[in-house]
């Protein structure tokens, strides 16, 4: 009786660890349990599609790219050197920063260097582009910056952006929309910018910007607080066009990234909708009839395709 008695409880114990793994999506049997089509899968894996978060580096990178850049071009403009008998402009401004001074803020109310340092370092200039061939200043124009204030400005809206984006797409996407918005605002700019210079990375800021404006647009289901999220990207797109009319510093090129990166975040940035994704909080075996994509994502993504190709 007491070997009956224990191997009854162990037989107990075996049972209710057997129905414990059923419970929680497992299976008694050494072979794996098949998903049935059209069921909720059991929820055997922490990491559903879609729902990765990356640890952003890319946007971080630029950051630093963009301040070294502008830190070169400050220590080769050499304001005191080149500015040794101020005129009517007055004197470097910081002057306790030896050569790394700020041009006189009739020159450059940014706080920046030299128109002539700008053009020297790759800003984009319309007749170097066309008739000197230097195609190159459509992407190196991009990482300049005409002054402090402009590059303040332009990385603390890239930092506010890009690292929300670059945490639910990764880098190749987000990295793939900064470099070809940037590229497009030039070409926009050199179009209509003839006689004067242009700088600054706010042609591929504004990309994401736009790309973040097409993300919500065509991810409108999976969004709960639609209102805040539209109020902040017209807040930040409105501070960016009022720097615009800031010397080296123009709309087109702000016009040109983010029609760029709207038409590319259509393509990129499509994501699962609200129904496939809550797909994993029903219970295992629930019927899941819900499509990944809607319709108006797949309609939305072959317009912006088109258009983009056709641009």
């Amino acid at each position: 009786l007491p070997h009956e008695k224990g191997r009854s409880i162990v037989e107990r114990a075996a049972m209710a660890t057997s129905r414990a793994d059923v419970e929680r999506g497992g299976s008694s049997s050494p072979r794996k349990q098949q998903q049935e089509k059209g069921k909720v899968p059991t929820p055997l894996y922490p990491q559903h599609e879609g729902e990765r978060e990356w640890t952003p580096w890319l946007v971080p990178s630029i950051l630093v790219a963009n301040i070294t850049v502008f830190t070169i071009a400050m220590y080769y403009n050499n304001c005191p050197a080149h500015n040794a008998k101020p005129g009517r402009d007055g004197q470097c401004v910081a002057g306790f920063l030896h050569r790394f001074s700020f041009q006189p803020l009739r020159q450059n109310p940014l706080l920046g260097p030299s128109s002539a340092t700008l053009v020297k370092m790759g800003a984009l200039v319309w007749d170097k582009v066309v008739h000197g061939h230097q195609g190159w200043r459509l992407f190196s124009c991009m990482w300049m910056h005409a002054g402090v204030l402009h590059l303040v400005a332009n990385m603390l809206s890239l930092l506010f952006v890009g690292l929300r984006l670059e945490q639910q797409f990764g880098y190749v996407r987000i990295g793939a929309i900064y470099l070809i918005s940037g590229v497009g605002g030039s070409v926009l700019s050199s179009l209509f910018i003839r006689s004067a210079i242009s700088v600054g990375a706010s042609g591929a800021l504004f990309g994401l910007l736009g790309a973040m404006l097409a993300e919500l647009l065509s991810n409108w289901t999976i969004y709960t607080n639609k209102v805040a999220a539209v109020t902040t990207l017209l807040f930040v797109i409105a501070v960016n066009l009022v720097l615009g009319i800031l010397p080296h510093v123009n709309n087109f090129a702000h016009i040109g990234g983010f029609l760029t990166g709207f038409l590319l975040g259509f393509v990129l940035l499509m994501r699962p909708h609200f129904g496939w994704m809550e797909r994993y909080r029903l219970p295992a075996g629930s019927p899941c009839t819900a499509r990944k994509y809607l319709p108006y994502q797949w309609a939305l993504m072959a317009a912006a395709l088109a258009l983009a190709v056709a641009g």
